[in-house]
């Protein structure tokens, strides 16, 4: 059976808004876990996506294609005007079935795939899509009191989102370290940098700070992706509390891709944390 693994950032949609949260659906929607978190698509071969409710109650999710862009600190943000690279990659995207009903820790395969359009261009296409939680319908009681001026109530939607990356042809990327260099982030110690990113596909996979003399990173930072529309990122790692006293001197930086072949070494710098 497929290890699900959680989703950390859940959205609450209001009308007009789109904003991230850190905590769990609540009671009463459910909590959704969702296996893989990424998916990548070489040409037309499909795949399947595993939904799970492990909250207490029925719930049921809608799924439907987001567009968004990444900016320089790793944010996404959502898409007003699609370009044409974004509306072909959404209106590529195959997947079935839309809409969930999920008692709890019951699973359901979610079936994706992309049929790319005879004569569209090699290169690397992504959507996001989009699990949202459909609050069940709560009964309307009766005003206790007068009403006076306007009232309105705001019942708030979860869900969570993936990336969705269609790659078609031989696309290759590079990327490159820069500017690492210490920092405080809420008090403590952390190795800041820049990533730099070119080519025809998008990189992901984790950032190492290793300092010679100890068996693991002083900072690590995993699921670092850089996206098209990007040729640079600026990430902050925090240093390991375990490891605080290590935070200066000289540094190996790695950023780390997971391939077909296992780990891969896409860039690598030294540096001197002061």
């Amino acid at each position: 059976m497929t290890i699900f693994s959680r989703i950390a950032r859940l959205a609450v949609i209001a009308p007009l808004a789109l904003c991230a949260v850190a905590t769990p659906a609540s009671a009463g929607i459910g909590d959704l876990l969702v296996a893989p978190t990424r998916i990548v698509l070489n040409g037309s071969r499909g795949t399947q996506i595993i939904l799970n409710n492990i909250g207490d109650d029925v719930a049921t999710y809608r799924i439907s294609v987001e567009m968004r862009r990444m900016t320089a600190d790793g944010t996404l943000v959502d898409v007003p005007t699609p370009n044409s690279a974004e509306q072909a990659a959404s209106d590529m995207i195959l997947y079935a079935p839309r809409k969930v009903t999920l008692p709890p820790n019951q699973p359901q395969t979610i079936n994706i795939a992309a049929r790319a359009p005879a004569g569209l261009a090699d290169g690397e296409y992504r959507v996001h899509l989009l699990f949202r939680a459909i609050p069940a319908p709560r009964p309307v009681a009766a005003p206790t009191t007068e009403a006076k001026g306007i009232s309105f109530a705001l019942t708030p939607v979860y869900g969570v989102t993936i990336p969705v990356i269609v790659r078609l042809g031989n696309l290759q990327a590079k990327a490159g370290i820069a500017n690492v260099h210490l920092v405080k982030e809420d008090g403590k110690p952390a190795v800041a940098l820049d990533l730099s990113r070119s080519g025809t596909r998008s990189t992901f996979g984790e950032v190492r700070v290793m300092k010679a003399g100890i068996k693991d990173p002083i900072a690590i930072q995993r699921g670092v992706a850089i996206y098209t529309e990007l040729a640079t990122r600026s990430i902050v790692i925090p240093v390991n509390d375990k490891l605080l006293a290590s935070a200066s001197g000289p540094v190996t930086v790695q950023y780390v891709e997971t391939t077909e072949m296992g780990p891969e070494v896409i860039a690598e710098t030294s540096a001197v944390l002061r």
